[in-house]
């Protein structure tokens, strides 16, 4: 068996002023290639290490182009998205693969696209037509038809924040190996509601969105051989950011059909509690100056600015709120973290 692995990660901020180049798509030098990318990557619990760790099982011969991942920010360079998709085309012409396991974000936009991942997806398709494709996906893609339409099976995050990348990855690959070996045929069926739910209320361990990741997981003894409910990445102004699900069974198209649409319905009658209710930032500042002195063992109390975060493509340089907790006079408070040398700075000089 002969099988192609690859990674393109971004998620992308179209509001964020912070450049997307190549080099950011890795740590500094840009990304890992070929055997660096799986030395890299074995033995952990990523995406790539449960595809690694399925191919070693089957004893297969691996074909790792790339391995391309950078944190949030402004939509990806076109010469850098050119450079990662065609690394991994180029590999795929070679031919004699059995199978393609990519892992993927799937809410990259680039300079030139709205749907990075899904346009990939199409030049792959149309470089190889028949072999299998298994694709993980982040809960916070945004997902366009072309991303089903060109791929075999496609999985999606139940937990946010994230911890289940590995096992996301290795219910993509099982199916795919699944695929080859003829045991089953995949059909999906997907689509997506006017919801653009707020990051703040998409937590796995909260309503609704914990029982919405439950049915998913529920599914699988009714038939489906996968079901993900994507909340989107709100913070990108595209078409299709929000809510979406995908469903994927062994050939039974109605059923995959019905059980996206109970997922989309679900979600579409829980659509107020997705919305997240702010209070002023004074307010806020207020609030917990007024909270009465942490008992040893408790505390501290947190203030949290999530509208200036880096995991979602913020530049981290807003004093905003510092300045907000100097104005009312709070004492004992640390800030983290700020990515602004001349505020750093001044604070270290007070």
């Amino acid at each position: 068996m002969r099988l192609l692995i690859a990674m393109m990660k971004h998620e992308t901020n179209t509001f964020s002023p912070v450049p997307t180049p190549l080099a950011r798509f890795g740590n500094g030098p840009g990304p890992l290639y070929g055997e660096a990318a799986i030395r890299a990557f074995r033995d952990t619990g990523t995406g790539l290490g449960a595809y690694l760790d399925l191919a070693e099982r089957e004893r297969a011969d691996i074909v790792l182009p790339i391995a391309a991942g950078a944190p949030p920010s402004r939509p990806v360079e076109d010469a850098a998205y050119a450079h990662i998709t065609d690394t991994i085309c180029e590999a795929v012409a070679h031919g004699g693969f059995d199978g393609i396991m990519l892992d993927l974000h799937g809410a990259m936009v680039t300079e030139s696209l709205e749907d990075g991942e899904g346009q990939f997806l199409k030049r792959l398709r149309a470089i190889d037509p028949k072999t299998p494709i298994a694709v993980s996906l982040d809960m916070h893609a945004n997902l366009y038809d072309e991303i089903i339409a060109n791929a075999t099976v496609v999985t999606g995050y139940r937990t946010y924040p994230h911890i289940d990348t590995y096992e996301t990855a290795r219910l993509a690959g099982e199916i795919l190996l699944r695929t080859i070996r003829g045991e089953v045929k995949p059909v999906m069926a997907w689509g997506n509601v006017p919801m653009l739910p707020h990051v703040m209320r998409q937590g796995t361990d909260d309503h609704p969105n914990k029982e919405l990741q439950h049915r998913c997981a529920a599914m699988s003894g009714e038939g489906a051989l996968a079901a993900s409910l994507f909340t989107g990445f709100p913070h990108a102004d595209i078409a299709n950011a929000g809510l979406s699900a995908v469903v994927v069974t062994d050939g039974d198209r109605k059923l995959a059909e019905d059980l996206r649409d109970e997922l989309l319905d679900r979600a579409r009658v829980e659509r107020e509690a997705f919305v997240y209710k702010i209070e002023p930032l004074q307010q806020s500042v207020a609030r917990a100056k007024a909270m009465p002195p942490t008992k040893p063992g408790e505390g501290p109390i947190v203030l949290l600015d999530h509208y200036d975060n880096c995991a979602s493509g913020g530049t981290m340089d807003t004093t905003v709120v510092l300045a907000e907790i100097l104005r009312q006079g709070l004492e004992d408070v640390a800030a983290f973290a700020i990515y602004d040398p001349e505020a750093v700075q001044q604070a270290i000089a007070a």
